[in-house]
C-alpha cells in the first residue's frame, strides 16, 4: 500500500466515524431529553459496531451475518444524514420562539422515528415485491425466421445473503408466468462470491426457469469483485444458464445475442472486434451490464441493448447521481436504430431497501418488421 492510498483511507474512515458519531449524538440527546436516559457510551459502542459491521463481514467471510447487519446500517446511515440536519435546523429555529427546547427535541425525535419506520417498511416492500415492466419494440426483420419474440430480462439479482432463496423462487415464478421464448440476465447474478448462492442451492432453483430458446447471461462488476468467475460459470452451466463472455450466439435463426464482458475487464473486446464474423442479416441484441458505451453499440449497427447496473440509484436521491453519470440510467430510449433498455434490477446491493426505485422484471416483446 502506498502512502497516498493510506492517507485517503484514513481520511475516509475519520469522516465516516465522525458522521456515525453525529448520528449517535442525536440519538443520545433525544433519549436524554425525552426519557432522561443517559446512554452515550452504550450508543457509541453500539453504533461503531453497527457502522463497521459491513466492512468486517466483507473481510471475514465466515462472519457473513455481520455483512447482512451492516447492509441495514447503510440504509440507516443515508436516512440519518439526509433527515437529521433538517431536524437540527428545525429544532434550532423553534428554540428562537417561546416553545420549550425540550418539547421541540422530544417531538422532533418521535416524528423522525415514525418517518424512519415508514421509510424502512416502504423500502422493504419495494425491494422484495418486484413489478413487471413491459416494453414492445419493432426491429427490422432482415432474415429472421420468427415474426415475434418475447424476452424476459432480470438484472442485478445479487443473490447471496439478503437476496436469498425466497427471492430466487420469486424470480423463477414471475418469469415463467410470462411464458418467454428467451430469458436473459445482464450481470450481477450473485453478490460478489457465489459461495452462499451455491450453499443455499439457489442454483437449483434457477434450473426451473423455462424458455424454449434458452437462458443467457453476462457478468457484472460484482462477479469480478468476487474473483470466482470460473466457479460461477461452471455452476451456471450445470443449471442451463449460459454465461457469454465476449461471445455471440445465434438464436433460432432469428436473432444474435452479443454477450459482452463487463467494463471492469480491461481486456474486453470492442464492439467492432466482437462483430467480426457476425451475421449481418440477423437482428442483434447486446447484453452489456453497464449502460456506458451506448454510442459504440449504436455505431456497430446493433438493434437492442439490455443493461442493468444502475439500480436507478436504489435509494433516493441517489437517482439524481445515476441520471448524471449515465445517458440512460433507467427505462427506455430510442437512439437512432438502437433500442436501449436499462433495468433498475431485480435484487439490490447492500440494504434490501428501495426508495424511488422498485425491483423489476422486464418483459420485452419484439416484433420483426419487414
Amino acid at each position: 500500500m502506498n502512502v497516498k492510498f493510506l492517507l485517503s483511507l484514513s481520511t475516509f474512515l475519520l469522516i465516516y466515524s465522525l458522521l456515525s458519531f453525529y448520528i449517535g449524538w442525536n440519538i443520545h440527546v433525544w433519549l436524554l431529553t425525552a426519557f432522561q436516559v443517559d446512554a452515550r457510551w452504550g450508543i457509541s459502542v453500539f453504533l461503531m459496531f453497527f457502522a463497521y459491521s459491513y466492512i468486517i463481514g466483507q473481510m471475514v467471510k465466515s462472519l457473513m451475518w455481520l455483512k447482512m447487519l451492516g447492509s441495514f446500517w447503510l440504509a440507516v446511515f443515508q436516512f440519518a444524514l439526509i433527515v437529521l440536519p433538517v431536524v437540527n435546523l428545525f429544532v434550532w429555529l423553534i428554540s428562537l420562539t417561546t416553545i420549550s427546547i425540550n418539547t421541540s427535541i422530544t417531538t422532533a425525535g418521535f416524528l423522525v422515528l415514525i418517518l424512519f419506520i415508514v421509510y424502512m417498511l416502504f423500502g422493504l416492500f419495494n425491494a422484495y415485491q418486484p413489478v413487471i415492466r413491459k416494453y414492445h419494440i419493432e426491429v427490422p426483420r432482415k432474415q429472421a425466421k420468427k415474426k415475434t419474440l418475447r424476452v424476459a430480462m432480470a438484472s442485478d439479482m445479487h443473490f447471496g445473503g439478503l437476496s436469498g432463496k425466497s427471492h430466487a423462487k420469486r424470480l423463477v415464478t414471475m418469469i415463467n408466468k410470462l411464458d418467454p421464448d428467451l430469458i436473459v440476465f445482464p450481470g450481477d447474478l450473485v453478490d460478489d462470491d457465489p459461495g452462499i448462492f451455491q450453499k443455499e442451492k439457489m442454483d437449483k432453483i434457477l434450473r426451473n426457469l423455462q424458455a424454449p430458446l434458452g437462458v443467457y447471461a453476462v457478468l457484472g462488476n460484482h462477479e469480478y469483485y468476487g474473483g470466482k468467475i470460473k466457479e460461477l460459470t461452471k455452476i451456471m452451466k450445470k443449471v442451463n444458464v449460459h454465461i457469454l463472455q465476449d461471445e455471440i450466439v445465434t438464436i433460432d435463426r432469428s436473432i444474435q445475442i452479443i454477450g459482452r464482458k463487463d467494463k471492469t475487464d480491461k481486456h474486453r473486446k470492442t464492439m467492432e472486434e466482437l462483430l467480426i464474423g457476425a451475421d449481418s442479416l440477423l437482428p442483434k441484441l447486446v447484453l452489456d451490464h453497464q449502460p456506458s458505451e451506448l454510442q459504440e453499440i449504436m455505431d456497430s449497427g446493433s438493434d437492442i441493448v439490455l443493461s442493468g447496473h444502475t439500480h436507478r440509484g436504489q435509494i433516493a436521491p441517489n437517482h439524481l447521481i445515476t441520471r448524471k453519470i449515465f445517458e440512460v440510467d433507467w427505462g427506455f430510449k430510442k437512439k437512432e436504430q438502437l433500442n436501449v433498455i436499462v433495468s433498475s434490477g431485480f435484487g439490490f446491493w447492500g440494504p434490501p431497501i428501495r426508495i424511488g426505485s422498485r425491483s423489476e422484471i422486464i418483459q420485452l416483446d419484439i416484433t420483426f418488421t419487414d
